[in-house]
């Protein structure tokens, strides 16, 4: 179920604050507790909290702190992208999305404002979270200044960038737009648009849109000198008072603020006269300039009047003054609760909103799982219930430097096999940070278990002709003994293979710790982290040519596996062709293994014999197979044999530069994986994160 709604807006000033009002209303119409979370927020000015936050956790009195409301400010953002580290940007917004997301039932997220010179990247950006949130959008775009040619194509932008990531757009509003032609508005972004996009407009609002007084006070650093109890006043035009004054008069417009010389009295008393008068529209304050002070008299006057409306005072002369009022931007801030409620008010009345509240309930969310929502899940699995894992091979550099990066993050226990003496040399070589109290390091031979171990496994292996002098010289075996600590309990599981083949590192597994009840084939996976999603790879490092049985168990352990990590799974039993076509034994034996799992386990989605692109690729899927409920959506792609799978899962690695998970071997009473002897860290990092959550069963 969909717990979240992303608002994108196309550029600066286009109203997200008021959607975000309005939607934060409709939605606690509806549920009792909705969260509000703004992943980047502007730099702070003199230390003041981000407005945007401020205002909706006081308007709506929501309980989260003002600190986990955000996750970067622009500095920080613009910071970790010059480093090259948009991998941790993306990391901590899950982490603090995922909190909200337990506290809520729903959470409204709004998108960063734009900075001029940043417009393509935050569009980017705004995708990119949206993306890896798995959350629908909403799309806002202003309309001030824009031809509708203009517009729709901006709209039309904004929208492809979503849906060619495969992020939902359930809606786009026009914001500030003529009145007069919103049903052409309407009409035209519709037509460009798929009938399921909810689309609406809503005319400019000059109270709105325009800035209050207490906004043009910050924006020209003036002082107060009358009526600040009504420094929310909304305003409109800006009117200079430099003519006399029966003639200013007749300028006088419905919450215009009046910019005058401080020694024209004349013109502020009269201003002041014609707002409490009933042949005068109302003024929203006044601005006097120059630097000049009122004499007493003037002040005596205005103290006495039944109605005072906001006197501003400032140094600066009136043409600059003026110059910089009309540049000053209207934002919605917490102590205006009129405006708050005008900008909930325009929502509900322009918004489609039984529709847009459809939308949002029936939403189903996207099975499509991210590689960084994949990694976060993993570690917050880990956390669940910690477990301890043995790495044998202490003398690879790789093995301890991923050994210092899990203490960390301290979320496994670790054991660490090899001289003591090797290993604290090759650890101050490498410079890292390192706790050996924290992961003991055992050296096999000198070990305490050496010796039960040995015997242990002469038990085990002594009707296969082994003696003791044999089980010994085994044990001294860094995958032996490793394994043994898994078998006796010691640890929970093991992780090797960047040292040694795959044989030697699952061998003494097969030997004694086995396969588990039901499983007559120890097979592997490999969760391969591509651009936009997460496939599961199988089987890329155990069996060379498995028969129809075989795979068909492959199958359905790695859909059972995907199932435990959060894959919803599609399987795909690869070959060279497609449905009914192919001829031939090696089809036959992919076609006859579709039919055992379909037998075995109706319940999962299966198709074979299916061609890579039939599987992956929507178009090509609907083309060969187009009845198919796994064709060009497949996420779980079983190979025919090792010599196929090995070498497509590097392929597609080293070609599209996609993060390998794995192997994580299936079928074992207790994990036990192996690495590939081209492993980096980062792959033996998330192998024994993998290896601790099997463990928990």
């Amino acid at each position: 179920m969909n717990k979240a709604i992303y608002i994108a807006a196309t550029e600066a000033n286009s109203g997200k604050s008021m959607l975000t009002l309005g939607l934060m209303q409709l939605l606690l119409r509806n549920n009792p507790k909705v969260g509000y979370f703004r992943p980047i927020i502007d730099n702070p000015v003199n230390g003041k909290r981000d407005n945007h936050i401020n205002t909706v956790l006081t308007y709506f009195n929501l309980s989260t702190s003002y600190e986990d409301s955000y996750a970067f400010t622009r500095s920080e953002l613009v910071n970790k992208i010059n480093n090259d580290e948009e991998d941790d940007v993306i990391n901590k917004i899950i982490e603090k999305y995922k909190k909200l997301e337990e506290e809520f039932d729903y959470l409204v997220i709004e998108g960063t404002d734009f900075s001029d010179h940043a417009a393509i990247i935050e569009m980017d950006l705004n995708t990119l979270i949206a993306k890896n949130l798995g959350v629908p959008v909403i799309i806002v775009s202003g309309g001030i200044g824009k031809s509708l040619e203009d517009f729709i194509q901006g709209l039309r932008l904004t929208y492809d960038s979503f849906t060619n990531k495969d992020v939902e757009v359930i809606a786009v509003v026009a914001n500030k737009v003529q009145q007069k032609n919103i049903p052409i508005i309407l009409k035209e972004v519709g037509a460009n648009l798929p009938k399921s996009v909810s689309v609406n407009a809503i005319p400019i609002d000059e109270k709105l849109n325009n800035p209050s007084i207490k906004e043009l006070l910050k924006g020209i650093n003036a002082n107060v000198l009358f009526g600040d109890e009504y420094l929310n006043n909304a305003t409109g035009g800006i009117k200079v008072g430099a003519m006399h004054l029966s003639k200013f008069l007749n300028h006088l417009t419905e919450d215009c603020v009046v910019v005058t010389p401080a020694d024209r009295s004349d013109i502020l008393l009269g201003t002041l006269q014609a707002n409490i008068s009933s042949n005068y529209p109302s003024v929203a304050g006044i601005i006097l300039t120059g630097g000049i002070d009122l004499s007493s008299s003037v002040i005596k006057l205005i103290k006495g009047l039944e109605k005072i409306i906001p006197v501003l005072w400032v140094e600066e002369g009136t043409f600059s003054v003026a110059s910089k009022l009309g540049t000053i931007r209207s934002h919605i801030y917490a102590d205006n609760s009129s405006k708050i409620k005008m900008s909930i008010n325009m929502f509900e009345t322009y918004v489609n909103v039984e529709t847009l509240k459809e939308k949002l309930v029936s939403y189903k969310k996207s099975n499509v799982l991210t590689p960084r929502m994949f990694q976060y899940n993993l570690l917050q699995r880990a956390k669940q219930e910690r477990k301890h894992i043995v790495l044998p091979e202490g003398a690879d550099d790789r093995i301890l430097t991923a050994a210092s990066q899990l203490q960390k993050i301290d979320l496994v226990d670790i054991t660490i096999l090899g001289k003591k003496v090797n290993i604290e040399s090759s650890i101050k070589r490498l410079n890292i940070p390192f706790d050996f109290e924290k992961t003991p390091v055992i050296n096999p031979i000198e070990s305490e278990y050496f010796h039960d171990f040995a015997s242990t496994l002469y038990e085990l292996r002594k009707h296969k002709g082994l003696n003791l002098a044999m089980a010994e010289d085994l044990m001294a075996d860094v995958s032996y003994f490793g394994t043994m600590m898994v078998y006796k309990g010691y640890a929970d599981g093991m992780v090797s293979g960047a040292a040694h083949t795959t044989q030697h590192t699952i061998k003494p597994a097969l030997q004694f710790v086995k396969t588990k009840p039901g499983f007559s084939v120890v097979s592997s996976i490999f969760f391969m982290c591509l651009e936009d999603r997460v496939s599961v790879f199988g089987d890329c490092a155990i069996n060379p040519n498995p028969t129809a049985e075989q795979l068909a168990e492959i199958a359905i352990s790695s859909a059972d596996s995907s199932i435990a990590f959060g894959i919803n799974p599609k399987i795909a039993l690869l070959s060279y062709s497609s449905g009914a076509s192919g001829k031939g034994e090696d089809v036959d034996v992919v076609r006859r293994a579709t039919e055992i799992v379909k037998e075995k386990r109706p319940d999962l989605k299966v198709e074979g014999p299916i061609q890579y692109d039939a599987a992956v690729d929507p178009s090509v899927g609907k083309k060969k197979l187009p009845n198919s409920e796994v064709a060009g959506q497949a996420n779980v792609l079983i190979f025919p044999d090792l010599n196929t799978g090995n070498n497509t899962y590097k392929a597609v690695q080293r070609e599209t530069g996609a993060l390998a998970i794995g192997p994580m071997l299936q079928g074992l009473n207790k994990p036990v994986n192996d690495l590939s002897r081209g492993c980096t860290i980062d792959d033996i990092f998330n192998t024994v994160i993998l290896t601790a959550i099997q463990a928990q069963g």
